[in-house]
């Protein structure tokens, strides 16, 4: 499976959401999909993507909070699945997009390359929903059964480690920030 796939298969359900992404790839292929207002691309700030989320959860709690982060983001803050642990928002879905590297910054093999597991890692953190998934039908009903139980969850999807040409949006990262904060406004 690749990411942008997986992306594809539920931009739709993103709609109603406010979205944060880190920063590289996930930022670039979401974009290249479509921008909207409700999406955050967390620049320069590697491995904070659930943390951002967590606040945005916390502090408004009917709105779906959805990130979509890395393996090397999540390994580089592995206390955030303790801390989303600790809350537990109930609107706040954490997509990992696991594809075993550091594919933006070169491609580096990360720890789940040889055995690290993350979603058992957010489990035993005492994440409530953990799955992990290969393949585009179970990462899309994962996302959909995770959507509708309202419950913290954490998805590892499985991706193929290959990405866009460029890992940079186009979009000026304080626009980017000031339309987020609006459209958090309106809801």
């Amino acid at each position: 499976m690749t990411r942008i796939d997986a992306l594809r298969a539920v931009y739709d359900r993103l709609e109603p959401c406010a979205v944060v992404t880190i920063m590289g790839a996930v930022a670039a292929e979401l974009q290249s999909i479509g921008h909207r207002q409700n999406f955050f691309y967390l620049q320069h700030a590697m491995g904070l993507a659930s943390s951002v989320g967590l606040g945005i959860a916390l502090s408004r709690p009917s709105v779906p909070v959805v990130v979509l982060d890395g393996d090397g983001s999540v390994l580089m803050n592995l206390g955030g699945l303790t801390t989303l642990a600790r809350y537990r928002p109930r609107n706040l879905l954490h997509v990992v997009f696991d594809n075993e590297s550091l594919l933006s910054v070169g491609g580096f093999p990360t720890a789940t390359s040889t055995g690290t597991n993350l979603a058992a890692i957010a489990a035993a953190a005492g994440i409530p929903r953990t799955a992990a998934v290969n393949d585009l039908e179970a990462f899309v009903t994962e996302f959909d059964d995770a959507q509708r139980a309202r419950e913290l969850t954490t998805i590892v999807a499985k991706v193929d480690a290959i990405g866009p040409a460029a890992f940079v949006t186009d979009l000026e990262l304080l626009e980017n920030r000031f339309q987020f904060q609006r459209h958090l406004q309106t809801r």
